[in-house]
């Protein structure tokens, strides 16, 4: 449940700031946030006064966890609306970042995860600390990386965007920076110089680049060509048998990720998604992904998902499929199926 406290609103100067502020629940997102932000977003791209706008998290602990799930699992059981109502809101809130005219700052201080990328990725800025903890792990709850995921991470260079993508791999601050997540580094000691910053000058860029710091080597690095040797094949199957035969401790885990924490029909869905938006432009790519949620909230794999993980948490989800095997291509197909008149649009 929202209340109007859970996206705070000021002014300093020409600087508008939002604070998500849901510390309790890592401030994971609502429908009524979204909704919210997106009505307040269209308000500031047009008001004169405000030259930019930065988002952040409340507490130390997280920017944004992703979406709050929970109520979304719930409703699904009950047969609610919300189901549809949070992924179109959410979809149009990250459609109306990636559009916004004016410079867009995240500062992903913590965890920052699913909805979390969603709602800073496509701003102008994303500005990592040492508390940054990114991830996009759908495929681990029975769900695929969406939030305009597809469309960022098919545009990375050498395999590294289908790696996050299909393992959920998490990045501290120097991984989010070698990956393009985050585009800054600033230590969490020097954000409130930053924002007094950005309210006094104009200047985006050059006030960040002042700021801003080495985060130092990025361990992504060291297995860029791993990555690249093994994530770009042609399927699913072999990218699983180009692991196998790769030696080294990284490939072995990363290998044990995918075959025995992932939903195989996520892992399927995704690699597929992934290709296909590699072509599309992002409003393409996010009426796809619209379609794709809801043939997942249909479905079987991401209640069990969710359950295991965060309701019973016995970390033991009975995917259906059980096995890659049993995701046959029609079922793959049947999760991009056009959805007539509930389809996404940004009217």
């Amino acid at each position: 449940m929202s209340t109007p406290q859970d996206i705070l609103y000021e002014r300093r100067g020409g600087l508008a700031i939002a604070t998500l502020n849901r510390p309790k629940a890592l401030n994971s997102l609502t429908l009524d946030m979204c909704l919210d932000y997106d009505r307040q977003l269209a308000a500031w791209a047009v008001d004169d006064s405000v030259h930019a706008v930065i988002l952040k998290g409340a507490g130390e602990r997280a920017f944004c966890a992703g979406g709050d799930v929970r109520a979304i699992w719930r409703a699904g059981k009950d047969g609610e609306p919300l189901t549809a109502d949070f992924f179109r809101a959410e979809y149009r809130m990250n459609r109306r970042i990636e559009v916004f005219p004016k410079p867009h700052i995240a500062v992903l201080d913590g965890v920052t995860m699913g909805g979390g990328v969603g709602i800073s990725l496509h701003g102008s800025c994303r500005i990592a600390t040492e508390r940054t903890l990114i991830a996009m792990p759908e495929t681990g709850i029975g769900l695929f990386p969406d939030v305009g995921g597809t469309h960022f991470l098919s545009r990375l260079p050498g395999g590294v965007g289908l790696y996050l993508g299909l393992t959920g791999a998490r990045m501290k601050a120097a991984d989010a920076l070698f990956a393009g997540l985050a585009t800054d580094y600033v230590p969490s000691g020097r954000l409130d110089e930053l924002e007094a910053a950005l309210a006094r000058d104009r200047d985006m860029a050059a006030t960040v680049r002042d700021l801003s710091a080495d985060p130092g080597p990025a361990p992504l690095a060291e297995h860029r060509a791993a990555i690249e040797r093994c994530f770009l094949q042609d399927s699913l199957e072999a990218v699983l048998d180009a692991l196998a035969g790769e030696p080294g401790e990284w490939a072995a885990k990363t290998l044990s990720v995918l075959r025995e924490r992932c939903s195989p029909t996520s892992l399927k869905v995704t690699f597929e998604a992934l290709r296909r938006a590699a072509t599309l432009d992002f409003d393409a790519a996010m009426v796809m992904e619209y379609r794709l949620s809801q043939s997942f909230m249909a479905g079987h794999d991401f209640y069990e998902g969710i359950r295991a993980l965060l309701i019973d948490k016995d970390n033991t989800p009975a995917w259906d499929p059980a096995a890659l095997t049993g995701v046959t291509p029609e079922i793959v197909e049947a999760h991009f199926a056009p959805l007539g008149d509930r389809d996404l649009s940004f009217d």
